[in-house]
């Protein structure tokens, strides 16, 4: 089994679930998982988990995200992107001056109201069914951050935009939002995620081209899939590392917390303090924490990947 996580290029047209679909058959195992839906009209970074890699998708869900987007000035629509149907239309009389400055605006902290088109469930339903169905349903708002907005270019209707933000932000409501508070409404007309966590789209693979490594490997009876595969514990590498000796390989094993004294390192780092946790021969076991109440480090996921 592969075990590690294979950044895609998802191309539009293609839902998240799609290509975790295509990437089952590719790989030839059913144990992979995708780390945060993208819209099937956008495009760009979607990382996917493989075998143990998969304990990996709520945290990577959790990571700030990055945006290259298109803002249509003077158009509104009920999706809050081209995709949907146009519901006003009003002239965009305002001057570059004017933009920035409303954009500058929503840096930072702000309550964003999920749009009705997105897969938040109320009551067991997702929004976009219940949209679907022509029902329209109250929804808090969620606090969310943006980290940065770079504005790339102005050619009024459209502006182009680098926006940094928190998990949770849609970038459809951000540019409805945007367009509301200059007046002449808004709406997404294009978006490529350029960025999750570490996870760039430097190095990212079109499901194109992972068919051609698949045929390739095939072909030579090569390892190219597993060659490209990152590995998991890329994912703590700041966190400092940890090798349990030998003679206690067991308590990894089976998951179970351990002494500092039964490193190799004999090291105590402060409560609550995460490691990287490695068999003595160099395998990664899991991520643990530091416990001052036990002076124990107790595991917090384990990714058991030996062959046992």
């Amino acid at each position: 089994m592969l075990n590690g996580i294979i950044v895609i290029d998802k191309e539009p047209g293609f839902t998240s679930h799609d290509v975790v679909a295509k990437m089952r058959g590719i790989c030839g195992q059913r144990k992979i998982g995708h780390t945060g839906t993208l819209d099937p009209a956008a495009t760009g970074v979607l990382p996917v988990c493989l075998g143990s890699a998969t304990k990996l998708c709520d945290m990577l869900t959790e990571k700030d995200k990055e945006y290259v987007t298109e803002l249509l000035l003077g158009v509104e629509t009920d999706t809050q992107d081209t995709t949907g149907e146009v519901l006003t239309r009003k002239p965009v009389e305002v001057t570059e001056e004017q933009v920035r400055k409303v954009i500058a605006g929503f840096v930072g902290h702000y309550d964003q109201v999920p749009p009705m088109y997105s897969a938040l469930k109320v009551n067991g339903k997702k929004l976009y069914e219940l949209a679907r169905e022509g029902k329209e349903v109250e929804r808090k708002a969620r606090p969310v951050e943006i980290l940065e907005i770079e504005i790339l270019s102005i050619e009024l209707p459209v502006v182009e935009m680098r926006v940094a933000c928190s998990k949770g932000t849609y970038i459809r409501t951000l540019c409805s939002d945007i367009g509301a508070a200059l007046g002449c409404g808004g709406t997404m007309q294009s978006l490529r995620r350029t960025k999750v966590g570490g996870f760039s789209l430097e190095g990212a693979l079109t499901l194109g081209k992972l068919q051609e490594l698949k045929d390739k490997q095939e072909e030579t009876n090569g390892q190219a899939i597993s060659e490209i595969l990152i590995p998991v514990d890329s994912v703590f590498a700041e966190c400092p590392a940890l090798h349990v000796m030998e003679e206690h390989r067991k308590l990894l094993d089976n998951g179970n917390a351990f002494y500092p004294r039964q490193t190799v390192e004999k090291t105590k780092y402060n409560a609550d303090q995460w490691v990287r946790v490695y068999w003595e021969d160099g395998i990664f076991a899991g991520a643990y924490a530091y416990e001052d109440a036990r002076k124990w480090y107790k595991p917090l996921k384990m990714f058991l990947e030996k062959e046992v």
